[in-house]
């Protein structure tokens, strides 16, 4: 969890109730199967995931890089 997920109060898309059917019941024996639109919907969340964590570190680099030499 970042620090700036703190502050907000609702994030959006992390989870979608209504296509969550994780709770197996008692008479459930078999392991629940991915659909397609399930795995293509998993696919594009690594992508944002990723895309994210290379703006972050670009941000990082910035922020961290030394500091330009005036020109004299």
């Amino acid at each position: 969890m970042l620090l700036t997920e703190v502050y907000d109060q609702s994030p959006e898309a992390f989870q979608d109730l209504s296509q969550d059917n994780s709770q197996p019941t008692i008479r459930d024996l078999r392991k629940t199967r991915l659909t397609l639109k399930q795995i293509n919907k998993l696919r594009q969340m690594n992508d944002v995931r990723n895309y994210e964590f290379k703006e972050k570190l670009e941000k990082i680099a910035r922020q961290y890089a030394p500091p330009a030499q005036p020109l004299a």
